[in-house]
């Protein structure tokens, strides 16, 4: 496979937070990882910075502990390893103090791209901010990366974007979605904008609706008390799920450039309808031998935290109107699989007769696992006997359709960290596209608030709630079933 790589100019990245578990899990395996491709420039430098005190020689043993940790054998070797870990630095900074940053001043270069990680919290965004101005370590041309959450409602959306609005400017933020730089993602924007095939039939007229799941089969385990603060709706919906939904309804922007994609995924926001009460269904799991409960995990018996959560949701604009949109994403469901299917109408008459049934075409798009993409058709069943229908998979997976060249596709990190050095801002959040959905989607909790709704219980390795299944049945149509 040949691919056209864009090449990457001589970088600084700073990592704040960088002895932290998303560091370490996925930041510089992401990265060790792209070095190893040969992605990484002369001379570029990665920085660790947290509150561990410490020198560079034990964090590079650190991080070459969490490589030979967290990737895969067949994508490590010592050699790579050793010459990867010789670009980190580390220094120990107080992020609300003034202890490091003197240091981190002096060791950052001023003539290359210089981009920052903010690993952390939102509540140390602001003091970092500030202090990489104060000691004149990011310019107008620094880049800035923020991970979710982004809040956890419309107000304070907005004071954190306010917040870092004091010291960067917009063109500088990249609000990091690692569901955005899943590779079957951007296929979707490849097939819908690349085929003439699709793009005529992806309306109204011709799909009858679409469904998003993002399932999990675990708990929320340690971070029960955590999430008992966020739920599934703030912690899925809200961004990830938000995101696909919009990069499969939006319209298509005038080029492939960041703010023209943006600027069309704000539009279907802005077009979504407000979600009755009756189209939400909210659950959680309860226990069995093979673990505890949700409110156990969360220690609080009385929660009305909802760590499953499935909807209907429409769009009032021409091209969407009457086509429903059905969102669903839970913990400790029957398997790990996220994907979004476009069910398209059955042909307005059958020349068949109705006794084999209608059978609409189904685009599925896999994000996980096994990501990639296939299309349901139906043929005629082989062999003697008359017209006997059936159906069959159009099937695309990315590791068959590569074969060993599948190995080296970048995983969401990679990809987007390596963006942010490109100064590619087209798979982040802009901070008006933040602050729609936080407008969109807090009415919806206000609702189950004031009414103080408990969710259904559900058995764990279940597809969620009955209820949620009716969800779909009231209108004559079924979820596809998640796969074991």
């Amino acid at each position: 496979m040949v691919s056209r790589v864009i090449p990457v100019d001589e970088f600084d990245l700073v990592i704040f937070g960088g002895t932290g578990d998303l560091a370490r899990r996925k930041i510089l395996p992401g990265l060790y990882r792209r070095f190893r491709s040969g992605q990484m420039p002369e001379g570029a430098r990665i920085i660790g910075a947290a509150r561990a005190d410490q020198d560079s020689a034990a964090y590079r043993k650190m991080i070459q502990d969490a490589i030979e940790e967290f990737v895969p054998e067949k994508s490590r070797d010592s050699e790579s390893i050793a010459e990867f870990i010789k670009l980190l630095e580390y220094i120990p900074i107080d992020a609300t103090g003034e202890g490091g940053w003197k240091e981190l001043a002096a060791m950052v270069r001023k003539e290359v791209v210089k981009a920052f990680y903010f690993s952390v919290g939102p509540s140390l965004f602001g003091d970092l901010a500030e202090r990489l101005h104060k000691y004149g370590i990011a310019d107008d041309q620094s880049r800035l990366v923020v991970e979710k959450p982004f809040g956890r409602d419309l107000d304070s959306a907005k004071a954190l974007n306010a917040v870092l609005a004091q010291h960067f400017d917009e063109s500088q933020i990249y609000r990091i979605d690692h569901y955005l730089g899943k590779e079957t993602v951007q296929n979707l924007m490849a097939v819908r904008f690349g085929n003439i095939l699709f793009e005529p039939l992806w309306n109204s007229q011709y799909v009858d609706h679409i469904q998003i799941t993002a399932a999990e089969t675990v708990a929320v385990g340690s971070r029960g008390a955590y999430y008992d603060k966020s739920g599934a709706m703030r912690d899925m919906v809200q961004n990830h799920l938000m995101q696909l939904l919009c990069l499969i309804a939006m319209e298509p922007p005038n080029e492939f450039e960041p703010d023209a994609v943006r600027d069309e995924k704000l539009k279907v926001i802005r077009a979504l309808d407000p979600v009755a009460q009756s189209d939400i269904v909210r659950g959680q799991y309860s226990g069995n031998a093979d673990g505890p409960s949700y409110v156990e995990e969360a220690e609080n018996p009385d929660s009305k935290t909802e760590c499953f959560v499935a909807m209907k949701v429409n769009i009032s604009n021409w091209r969407w109107k009457g086509t429903p949109i059905y969102l669903r994403t839970g913990k400790r469901l029957r398997a790990r699989e996220s994907e979004i299917a476009v069910v398209f109408k059955d042909p307005p008459h059958s020349i068949f007769g109705e006794q084999d049934g209608r059978r609409g075409n189904v685009l599925v798009i896999r994000l996980q696992p096994n990501e990639g993409m296939n299309l349901r058709v139906t043929i005629k069943e082989p062999g003697p006997g008359g017209m006997r229908l059936m159906e069959v998979p159009l099937d695309m997976s990315f590791a068959e359709a590569l074969g060993p060249d599948a190995e080296d596709v970048p995983d969401a990190y990679e990809r987007l960290i390596m963006d942010v050095i490109r100064g590619n801002q087209t798979l982040f959040m802009r901070g008006d596209e933040v602050e729609a959905a936080w407008a969109w989607t807090d009415p919806i909790i206000k609702g189950w608030t004031e009414r103080g709704d408990k969710p259904k219980l559900y058995d764990p390795g279940s597809s969620g709630p009955e209820d949620a299944l009716m969800l779909l049945h009231k209108d004559g149509r079924r979820w596809r079933e998640i796969k074991v």
